[in-house]
């Protein structure tokens, strides 16, 4: 019992040697608080020296790893929350709101975040073959169903992202590493405790596949007007079983995601582009410039200008 006790020890301590190597490397390549895409192709470094307001986003398939720090995360109606050392697979594009909880100068938040091409997991998928392991079914994800989950990072992970994030001070080494370190990270995922929910989605004709090429839909045409049916024909799928698996893995119905996304788009068109509200309202797809300023004060907080004038100042005093 004694030698067992000493192993867990020391397999923590190795963890916790790792996570704060790799928490110094990400502060030295974030010199300001926020997110910032690193020279490597599909890395982003995350850092914040305090806790933050609810922001309104939308994930697009990824791996974020928490390696100081803590936040939630708010998914529909379900609410996540994962701190270090943890990381977090999303899937498919999922609007969320995000706020870090724990974050001091001190101690600030960080992670890391790995854009994913789902080719990639596909592609890693066929040649895993029949050697991953199959979902668990007294596994379940205590957050989510399928479109996010949250798992702990174990050694070999950890590792794997420092070893990626390393590749940051031999720029030399990076176009030969780190697609080999990418891989390595998909690979561990695919093979831990998540990676049978993960693996879903990648097989084609499964209901979590048919779901993705419906938000993939309902992505490039929010602006059009929905039609379940349209969208189950697409999906090969009945109206009723496309709204109930949509529901699973987003976390709230086809109409209240197209509604995100027009508001998120509407939002970037103000601000990238100086469009006024109402323009920003037409251009999504809102037939009521009215209609659409009570939905975006709804989920943003404050009507388009008011909204739109704080992004910018804050961008301002970061820049």
């Amino acid at each position: 019992m004694a030698v067992e006790h000493r192993q867990v020890g020391a397999g923590e301590a190795d963890i916790e040697a790792v996570r704060r190597k790799l928490a110094h490397r990400i502060q030295q390549w974030t010199p300001e608080q926020g997110m910032q895409y690193s020279a490597l192709d599909g890395v982003g470094l995350i850092r914040s020296d305090t806790a933050t307001s609810c922001t309104s986003s939308v994930y697009e398939p990824c791996l974020g790893f928490i390696v100081q720090g803590s936040k939630t995360l708010q998914l529909g109606d379900k609410e996540i929350s994962y701190g270090s050392p943890s990381y977090l697979a999303s899937s498919v594009h999922l609007p969320v709101v995000a706020q870090v909880v724990e974050a001091s100068p001190e101690e600030p938040y960080l992670a890391v975040k790995l854009v994913v091409d789902p080719q990639e997991v596909t592609d890693l998928v066929l040649d895993l073959g029949d050697k991953a392991p199959e979902l668990d079914p007294a596994f379940t994800c205590p957050e989510v169903s399928c479109g996010l989950c949250v798992a702990q990072m174990d050694l070999g992970m950890l590792e794997a992202v420092n070893r990626l994030v390393g590749l940051l001070e031999t720029p030399a080494d990076a176009p030969i590493l780190a697609p080999l370190a990418r891989r390595e990270i998909l690979y561990r995922a695919l093979m831990g405790e998540m990676g049978a929910r993960m693996r879903k989605f990648a097989v084609a004709d499964s209901q979590a596949n048919r779901i993705s090429r419906v938000i993939a839909l309902l992505k490039d045409r929010f602006s059009e007007p929905l039609r379940i049916r349209d969208l189950a024909g697409e999906a090969n799928m009945s109206e009723s079983s496309l709204y109930h698996s949509f529901k699973q893995v987003t976390r709230m119905s086809p109409l209240q995601f197209q509604k995100k996304l027009r508001l998120h788009e509407a939002r970037r068109l103000m601000l990238a582009e100086g469009l006024e509200a109402a323009s920003a309202s037409y251009r999504v797809g809102y037939e009521s410039p009215s209609h659409f300023s009570r939905e975006y004060s709804r989920m943003f907080g404050a009507p388009p200008r008011a909204d739109v004038s704080k992004l910018r100042g804050e961008q301002r005093v970061s820049a």
